[in-house]
């Protein structure tokens, strides 16, 4: 994605900055963002490659079990986990659509798809817990028979399992690209998990002579669905809202006011678009500079915090001079704020 650094009106770079970067001891340019990202989607595609192969084999072994047992508490949960499995068609294109590069209309490129297969995943897991809590009230109302609980309960804790697993792949890959979308996935499993350990609970109860277990147990697991669901969908929203963790902007801080010719900082703002960092930040210069050593000290601010912040693709940073004598350099664009 290139730098994105500006002062104003946002003027390209000239040579004296492409002198600047190349005596650097290392680099930030375009190439080694672009092969940054394409790893990080690389990652995120694998994940989901795995987790859809895991949860396939249990969807399977699953709707064998419900062949021969008859058991509708199972079938709900061999239809959750194909569900989940197939949530990952959606994160999978939204991985591809990210690794795009920006274009004319869409000049900050195509990240916001991972948000969009958030929304995506929220839907999926609403859906879930409406599916879960109508099969719990239905069996309260309509008691059935359930044939071989051993090969249901075995069935049910190969579910959860393979649920569990999958979860904390998808959430540890997508916490560690920055994907909001793919820990979305990951609570996702986890929820089709407590359904599996529904359908356990239920068969032990089952076991024991007491046949409204599983729709209670149902019930309760139904609650606890709706617990993921809030929590999933306040990360989705937040992103959506463009908020980030404080920490970030403390550290964007620190990292600005660290920087040589920095007298202060300013607005720092940072937002997420896809699983990459984005920010926009004013910083305070001594007026008497010129306004090549102002765009020298805005390079040294970027590139202070491309360290600071390790998903940060870019930043645009806007040197103010210092204000002396209540002046005012920003007078004129009052009327327009």
């Amino acid at each position: 994605m290139g730098h994105g650094h500006g002062h104003g009106h946002g003027h390209r770079r000239g040579r004296l900055t492409r002198a600047v970067h190349a005596v650097r001891p290392h680099s930030h340019e375009t190439a080694d963002k672009v092969d940054s990202a394409m790893e990080a989607s690389a990652q995120g595609m694998r994940a989901l490659w795995i987790s859809l192969a895991g949860l396939g084999a249990t969807t399977l072994a699953q709707a064998v079990v419900v062949s021969f047992t008859g058991s509708v508490a199972l079938l709900g949960d061999t239809l959750h986990n194909a569900a989940d499995a197939l949530t990952a068609v959606p994160l999978g294109i939204a991985f591809v659509l990210g690794r795009r590069p920006p274009s004319r209309r869409y000049t900050y490129g195509y990240g916001r798809a991972e948000d969009l297969a958030g929304v995506f995943i929220v839907l999926a897991i609403a859906a879930s817990c409406v599916a879960a809590g109508y099969a719990a009230v239905q069996r309260l109302a309509h008691p059935q028979p359930v044939d071989h609980v051993a090969a249901v309960a075995g069935a049910a804790l190969a579910g959860f399992l393979g649920n569990e697993l999958v979860a904390r792949y998808r959430i540890r890959v997508g916490r560690r690209i920055g994907s909001a979308a793919l820990v979305a996935d990951g609570l996702h499993a986890r929820t089709d998990g407590f359904a599996s350990l529904a359908v356990l609970f239920g068969a032990a109860g089952i076991a024991l002579g007491a046949p409204w277990a599983d729709p209670v147990v149902g019930l309760l697991i139904t609650l606890a669905i709706l617990v993921v669901l809030w929590q999933t969908a306040r990360e989705v929203w937040r992103r959506l809202m463009d908020a980030v963790d404080p920490a970030l902007v403390d550290r964007a801080e620190a990292a600005l006011s660290s920087t040589p010719g920095v007298l202060a900082v300013g607005d720092v703002r940072l937002r997420w678009i896809g699983h990459n960092l984005r920010a926009e930040c004013d910083v305070v210069v001594d007026p008497a500079s010129t306004v090549v050593r102002a765009h020298e000290i805005a390079v040294d601010a970027e590139h202070s915090l491309l360290h600071a912040l390790p998903r940060l693709s870019g930043a645009l940073v806007h040197p103010d001079p210092e204000p002396r004598h209540g002046e005012d350099h920003h007078a004129a664009l009052a009327g327009h704020r």
